[in-house]
Formats: C-alpha cells, sequence, structure tokens
C-alpha cells in the first residue's frame, strides 16, 4: 500500500462500478501505457476557446501561451475545437462536445492552420497539446447519419439515431448528441482513424477522452496500442474513474474526491472522509495510478459553480490538498488562476470576460505549486512520485498530509473553514503560505 494511514480502522464497502455497454477481459499490459517521460511531474491546463478571450478564437488564444508557459503549466488540454451540429441544437452556439465533424475545426473559432500555429509554439515553450476527443456520440447532423446508419444505435421500432444512453440503456438527457454503436463492424477503424489524423496532422501529443467509460472498452484497447505504435508514447486520460481503463489510458478522473472535497467545504462531511478515500483508493488502483484531481472543470463550473463560489475562502487550500494527495495529477481549468467566482454559459458566449491581470496571487500560488511539484519527485505522478502519510482531526477540522521519497519530504498543512493553520516544529522550509494551508519541503536527516 503506497498510502499510510494513521489511527484509522475502518470496515470498508466497495460498490461495484457501473460496466460500459461492452467491458470484454483486457488483454493489455502496463507497457502498452507506459508514462511519457515528460508526464513524470506534469500538471494540466484545460482551455475553454470560446470563453477564454472576447474574440473566442484560436488565434487570439494564442496569445496566452507565454503567459501560461511562465505559469509552469505542462499540458494544455483542449475543449473540443471542431464544428458543432446543428440539428437539436442546444442554446445560441450549442455543446462544444456535439462534433458534427471530426476531421475539421469550428470556423467560430479559426482554422486547421491556427490550431496548428499553437501546437508548434506550444511544444516551443515547452508544453504539450491534449485535444478532446468525444467517441460515445456525435451530432445529430454528423455525415455518418447519411453514409453509414449501422455506425448509430436504434429505438425498439428500429428508428435512428437516438439521443445518447447511458450504460444500463436509460436516456441521459443530452438530445443534442446521438448515441454511436460500435456493434458496427466498421466505426472502430472509422474512429481511430479520425484520432490518428488529429495526431498526424497537427503533431498533438495524446487526448483527453470523453465520457470514456461509456464506449465499449475494446475500442479503447485497440485504438490506444495502434496510436501509440504509430506515434510514440502518447498520452490518454479517461473522463471516467474504473481502474480497468488504466490498463490503457495513463489517467483517469477523480470524482470521488472532487466531490468530497466539496461537502467538506459546506460542511456537509468531515475532513476524517478524506482518510476512507484514500484507503479505498489504495485498495483498488495499483500504485502507478494517476487520477485527475481539481476544484473546476467545464463542467463543474457551468452546472455546479465556480470553484470560490462552491469552496469560499478555503478554495486555493483545496486546491493544494488535492494537489498534495497520492496519485495527484493536477487540473487547473480556465480563469481559476484569475480568480474568477462566476459561471461560465455552456451553451452561449459569456459576456463578463476574464480579467487577466486581476489576483495576480492566484496566478503566482499555481506558478509556485507546479514549480514545486517539478523540482521534488516527492510529487512526481504515478510510480515516479512518492509515498503519502495522511493525519486529520476531524474536531479541529484539520488534515496534514507528507509526501517522502528517498530523503525528500513535502509536508502540507490545512486548516478549513477559518481555523490556524498549525504546523510541526520540523515541518521544514516553508514554500507556500496561503489562507487555510501551508506547504513545507524538507531533507531527512539519518535519524528520521
Amino acid at each position: 500500500m503506497k498510502t499510510a494511514l494513521l489511527a484509522l480502522n475502518v470496515t470498508l464497502i466497495m460498490a461495484a462500478c457501473t460496466a460500459p455497454k461492452s467491458a470484454p477481459e483486457t488483454t493489455s499490459t502496463w507497457e502498452d501505457t507506459k508514462l511519457p517521460e515528460w508526464a513524470k511531474d506534469a500538471n494540466i491546463y484545460e482551455v475553454n476557446i470560446r470563453q477564454y478571450t472576447p474574440e473566442g478564437t484560436l488565434n487570439a488564444f494564442k496569445e496566452h501561451l507565454p503567459r501560461l508557459a511562465e505559469m509552469n503549466i505542462d499540458i494544455l488540454w483542449f475543449m473540443p475545437i471542431q464544428p458543432i451540429g446543428e440539428r437539436n441544437r442546444k442554446g445560441e452556439l450549442g455543446s462544444y462536445y456535439s462534433i458534427q465533424d471530426y476531421t475539421a475545426v469550428n470556423p467560430a473559432f479559426g482554422t486547421l492552420e491556427d490550431f496548428k500555429a499553437i501546437v508548434d509554439e506550444a511544444h516551443a515553450l515547452g508544453m504539450y497539446v491534449l485535444l478532446d476527443w468525444v467517441a460515445n456520440h456525435s451530432a445529430w447532423d454528423h455525415s455518418w447519419v447519411q453514409t453509414n446508419d449501422d455506425f448509430y444505435t436504434r429505438d425498439e421500432h428500429g428508428s435512428y439515431p437516438i439521443e445518447a444512453i447511458g450504460n444500463d440503456n436509460s436516456k441521459t438527457g443530452w438530445t443534442d448528441v446521438a448515441d454511436l454503436n460500435y456493434d458496427a463492424p466498421l466505426l472502430t477503424d472509422s474512429m481511430a482513424a479520425e484520432m490518428d489524423w488529429w495526431v498526424t496532422k497537427t503533431d498533438i501529443d495524446g487526448f483527453r477522452c470523453d465520457m470514456a467509460g461509456m464506449v465499449p472498452y475494446a475500442f479503447w484497447e485497440y485504438t490506444i496500442p495502434m496510436l501509440r505504435e504509430k506515434h510514440g508514447p502518447l498520452f490518454f486520460l479517461a473522463e471516467w474513474s474504473d481502474p480497468q481503463l488504466l490498463r490503457t489510458f495513463n489517467a483517469d478522473y477523480g470524482w470521488d474526491l472532487h466531490h468530497l472535497m466539496n461537502d467538506i467545504a459546506k460542511g456537509h462531511k468531515g475532513v476524517h472522509e478524506l482518510e476512507l478515500y484514500a484507503l479505498k483508493n489504495d485498495t483498488i488502483y495499483n500504485d502507478d495510478a494517476m487520477k485527475l484531481y481539481f476544484t473546476s472543470n467545464h463542467d463543474e463550473n457551468s452546472w455546479q459553480g465556480s470553484a470560490i463560489e462552491r469552496m469560499g475562502d478555503d478554495v486555493r487550500a483545496f486546491f493544494a490538498l488535492a494537489f498534495m494527495m497520492d496519485q495527484s495529477f493536477p487540473l487547473l481549468y480556465t480563469g481559476q488562476e484569475a480568480g474568477i467566482d462566476f459561471r461560465f454559459p455552456f451553451f452561449s458566449k459569456d459576456t463578463v470576460g476574464v480579467n487577466w491581470s486581476a489576483n495576480t496571487d492566484h496566478a503566482d500560488f499555481y506558478a509556485s505549486l507546479f514549480e514545486i511539484k517539478h523540482n521534488h519527485a516527492a510529487l512526481w505522478n504515478g510510480a515516479y512520485g512518492g509515498e503519502m502519510t495522511l493525519n486529520t482531526d476531524t474536531l479541529a477540522n484539520t488534515v496534514v498530509i507528507s509526501r517522502t521519497l528517498g530523503k525528500e519530504q513535502v509536508n502540507g498543512y490545512f486548516a478549513f473553514g477559518g481555523g490556524e493553520v498549525v504546523a510541526g516544529e520540523d515541518a521544514g522550509e516553508l514554500v507556500i503560505d496561503i489562507y487555510g494551508a501551508k506547504i513545507y519541503t524538507k531533507t531527512l536527516t539519518a535519524n528520521e
């Protein structure tokens, strides 16, 4: 077990994960998912092109690349940039995840050359690029609806397409997207070819895969090794939480920790639940697992509220806590570094706008955290990182996390709800000091 939990005596009852529409036995090995060397100490930043600038274009975003590089951002994840379906569209501009053409760029955002220029400059600045990929469903007016009707799920009357359905065949409510049917012999090859097109044409470094657990695992087990064999060790992030997916993917989502932090912030749960969470993860995930930990993303911001709205003054302390956790692969969402406290609309253009020069203490905080991770292997990703000890005090509402690798140690002290952050006398050198959290680095002596 990679995590040591202090004063913990619990009985853990595990709930079975909901099975995907088709989940055959996997034959992949860890060698198939070898982590790219550049990702061992990486963080990730989610880019929402529509809302990033008043123009909402790729070219306008490109001006921010040097700033993001200075913030020590490693990976840029672009939400879908393809054309958005018009049939059954929601709202004025529609959902980014209703894709009308997988191998094109939304003209409202710019051109393929604009995106290639971003990838090239990002690489020159030492950053990497992932593209969001939506394999579970397409727009209702994708050309496949006319040319390959067997690619789409039919209802009990034989009609197609139908709105996207869940793994239990229930309706999702995503009425703007049509469910894809991977029982069709040619769909896997066709979708894999669309992904290959982007790597070949633009030199991206991998994909964030939307609702990965709703796509038959056989698709990923075929497509991901094929793309890696052709293009090298690409990075794949699964929007799902299932250790089985990490046989092919590099990382999955830490939704449970995100919801737990929200509940702690609201006073609905105590910090002791963090110990239960860590124990559960150690039970079902291997030591080399990587989980995306975050306080915000595009869904949470639009539908549940900004991180500040949900977590209040403790917002940065919760990010630091997630950052310190074993398995942590930290995500920052568009505008968090500017301290945004409002929601981006999902189907239309934001009219508030992000003031990128505001709240520079937020940007400095995230930049400092990411620099600490780069310089301290105890915090590195997957099998590269160090062991974690986690101790909580429910009455004081405090948490202490230590990450240790060899003689190197990083210690985090947290107090939520306005409590005093109290560090041990031997905590080390103070490197982060914010409301609700302090982080120290330390070189252990022979006696420690």
